[in-house]
C-alpha cells in the first residue's frame, strides 16, 4: 500500500509552500487508496511552538486535507532514535564524536582560510584516544568513504552524488534530540513511508539519508522532489508575495476550494484544465506532470480563481461565510435585507468574501454620506427632482425593483433628465456611495421604508 507522509515543523505557520506539498502529498495518496500520514517535526527546540503546531493543524483542516494517521510528534519518539543510534553503533556504522563547540569552529575557520569547503573532518571517526571528561558526546554516522549514491527522483530524474561530497553527520545531539536527517529516516521506516513527497530544497539532504536507509539494510522509499514557488519577480517566495499563513487567507476572505485548486496548478498542469474541484484532481494528479522548473505565485490569478468559486457557490451558503465578517465590521444583519438576496446582487463584482462584506455592508452599516459627497452630488438642481421622487415612491404600494424604476424614470421623463444625473445623488443619499449594482434591485432591497426616510431627511436639512 502506497504510504505518504507530511512532516513540517512547528516553528512557523503553515504557508503555500508547506500546503502544496501536503496537497501533493494527500492527492497522491487518495490517488492510489494509500494512507497519508501527518507528522510534526518538532525537535527544534527553540523555535518549535504550540501556536505553530496549531496554526500548521488549523490549516491542513481548513484546506481539507484529511490526513489517516497522526499527528506523530517526534519529541515523544526519542526513545526510539536513541535506539537506534546504539544499533548502528553497535554494528560499527557509528561513532561518538567529543568535540566541544569550540573545537568545531576552530576546525572550520582553519578550513576555510584554506579555501576549503568547511565540514566536519572525521576526527573521533576511528579514533582509540582517551575521551575527554566532561564532554557529552554526539552521536555522528559512519558515512561511506568512497563511491556513489544514486537515487532516482520521480519527478527530477536519477541523482547521484560522490560520498566524498559528505561529512560525518550527526545523528543524535548531546540532548538525545535526533538532527532532522535521522529522525525523518527512522519516522519514514518505522512509519513505512513509501513515497517521499517533499521540496526540493530538501535534494541535497537525500543522498545522507539514503545512505542511512542503507546502513540500516531497509528499502528506500521512493522519492519525490516537487520545484520551489517564486514570487512573480522571480525571488523566492517571501511575505510581500503572498507567502503568508494559510489562514490568513481565510482572513482575506478566499475559500479554501480556490487556495487548493491554486496550489494544484503551482508546478502541475493536466491539460489546460483551470477550475476544477479536489476529487478531479485526485483522479488526474500523478507525479509525471509535475514540473522541474520552479512555478511562480500569482495573486491575481489566486483572486480570479477565487472569484470563479464563488460564483458557483449557493448564494445561501455565502451568506452564511459573510455573515460574521459584516457583524465584525459593524453591520447589523438584523436592520437589513434578507442577506443571501443582497449576496445575489453584489457576487459576481466580488472577488473575495472580503469584498463581499464590504459592498453587502452598504445594507447593514450606516452608511451616511459625507459632507463632501452631499455638497458634490445633491445639488441644488437637482432638488426638485429629488423631492418628486420622494413623493412618487410613497405612492408606491408594491415595492419592487419595476415599481421603483417606473417611478425614477417618470420624474426623469418630466424633469429631461438622464438617468445618471438622478442616479448619483440617489446613491449617495440612501447607500453614502456613488456607485452600487443595478438601482431598482438594490433600492427594493433597501426597502421602501429606509429609502423614504433617508430622502426625507435629506431634502429637509
Amino acid at each position: 500500500m502506497i504510504r505518504t507522509r507530511f512532516a513540517p515543523s512547528p516553528t512557523g505557520y503553515l504557508h503555500v509552500g508547506g500546503a502544496r506539498t501536503a496537497l501533493f502529498s494527500w492527492a497522491y495518496a487518495r490517488k492510489h487508496g494509500g494512507r497519508f500520514i501527518l507528522r510534526i517535526e518538532d525537535t527544534d527546540l527553540e523555535r518549535s511552538t504550540e501556536a505553530s503546531t496549531q496554526a500548521i493543524l488549523d490549516g491542513m483542516r481548513w484546506l481539507e486535507l484529511d490526513w489517516d494517521e497522526g499527528p506523530f510528534y517526534q519529541m515523544q519518539r526519542l526513545p526510539r532514535y536513541e535506539e537506534i543510534a546504539e544499533r548502528l553503533l553497535r554494528d560499527g556504522k557509528a561513532y561518538r564524536c567529543y568535540c566541544t563547540r569550540a573545537e568545531l569552529e576552530s576546525m572550520r575557520e582553519a578550513q576555510r582560510a584554506r579555501g576549503e569547503k568547511p565540514r566536519y573532518d572525521g576526527r573521533w571517526r576511528d579514533s582509540r584516544a582517551q575521551p575527554p571528561s566532561g564532554v557529552k558526546p554526539v552521536i555522528r554516522f559512519k558515512n561511506p568513504l568512497d563511491g556513489e549514491v544514486t537515487f532516482q527522483d520521480l519527478v527530477k530524474g536519477p541523482i547521484t552524488i560522490s560520498n566524498t561530497e559528505l561529512d560525518d553527520l550527526v545523528l543524535l545531539r548531546e540532548d538525545g534530540v535526533p538532527t532532522y536527517n535521522f529522525g525523518v529516516v527512522v519516522d519514514d521506516l518505522d512509519m513505512n513511508i513509501t513515497h517521499v513527497i517533499r521540496g526540493d530544497d530538501h535534494v541535497n539532504n537525500t543522498p545522507r539519508q539514503v545512505n542511512i536507509f542503507r546502513a540500516l539494510e531497509a528499502d528506500l522509499p521512493q522519492f519525490a522532489h516537487v520545484p520551489m514557488i517564486l514570487g512573480p519577480d522571480g525571488e523566492r517566495l517571501s511575505k510581500r508575495h503572498g507567502a503568508v499563513s494559510v489562514m490568513q487567507y481565510q482572513e482575506d476572505g478566499y475559500l479554501p476550494q480556490a487556495l487548493t485548486n491554486y496550489l494544484a496548478r503551482l508546478g502541475w498542469s493536466h491539460g489546460n484544465e483551470e477550475v476544477f474541484a479536489s476529487a478531479a484532481f485526485v483522479e488526474w494528479f500523478d507525479l509525471a506532470h509535475v514540473s522541474r522548473s520552479a512555478a511562480q505565485f500569482n495573486p491575481e490569478k489566486l483572486r480570479w480563481l477565487n472569484q470563479q468559486y464563488m460564483k458557483q457557490r449557493p448564494n445561501a451558503d455565502l451568506a452564511a461565510q459573510v455573515a460574521g465578517r459584516i457583524e465584525r465590521d459593524g453591520g447589523r444583519l438584523a436592520s437589513g435585507p434578507d442577506l443571501a438576496a443582497v449576496v445575489t446582487l453584489f457576487k459576481e463584482r466580488s472577488e473575495t468574501l472580503n469584498e463581499l462584506a464590504e459592498q453587502a455592508m452598504m445594507f447593514y452599516g450606516q452608511a451616511q454620506a459625507t459632507s463632501e459627497q452631499i455638497e458634490q452630488n445633491v445639488t441644488a438642481e437637482m432638488r426638485p427632482a429629488l423631492a418628486e421622487l420622494a413623493e412618487k415612491f410613497s405612492t408606491i404600494g408594491d415595492w419592487s425593483p419595476d415599481s421603483v424604476m417606473g417611478a425614477i424614470h417618470t420624474v426623469l421623463e418630466k424633469h429631461k433628465l438622464k438617468l445618471p444625473k438622478l442616479a448619483v445623488p440617489l446613491r449617495v443619499i440612501v447607500f453614502g456611495r456613488t456607485q452600487t449594482p443595478n438601482l431598482g434591485p438594490v433600492l427594493a432591497l433597501a426597502g421602501k421604508k429606509r429609502v423614504l426616510e433617508r430622502l426625507q431627511a435629506q431634502l429637509s436639512a
